[in-house]
């Protein structure tokens, strides 16, 4: 099993800055150090009245790809050692806001909802105008 916890979500001015945080853990993960490292994690949205998009992921080997919304201004990292994965949010807009989760998926990456395995229960973030 895997469980993956989001935080560092609240409420930020237009411009402003946030960094979220993706804690994975779980018997998946325990039993080899270096199974996380396979794994292709992701940073999903999804905004009042709307459905849930993509915003970014990067694969085992840390490549990445954002959505063109975010390009510039969002940053997607991993710390495999620790099991995290982080997103650097700059130049924050009210358009940003939405509740943010982080996904895992084995292998290759996608920026296809349907295509992750694991979700965790998301981190409210609301930029005001």
């Amino acid at each position: 099993q895997v469980q993956l916890v989001e935080s560092g979500g609240g409420l930020v001015q237009a411009g402003g800055s946030l960094r979220l945080s993706c804690a994975a853990s779980g018997d998946t993960f325990s039993q080899y150090s270096d199974t996380f490292s396979q794994y292709s994690l992701g940073w999903f949205r999804q905004g009042p009245g709307k459905e849930r998009e993509f915003v970014a992921f990067i694969r085992w080997n840390g490549y990445t790809y954002y959505t063109d919304s975010v390009k510039g201004r969002f940053t997607i990292s991993r710390d495999n050692a620790e099991k995290m994965v982080y997103m650097q949010m700059n130049s924050l807009k009210p358009e940003d806001t939405a509740v943010y989760y982080c996904a895992a998926r084995f292998g290759g990456s996608s920026d296809s909802v349907e295509s992750y395995e694991y979700w965790g229960q998301g981190t409210q973030v609301t930029v005001s105008s």
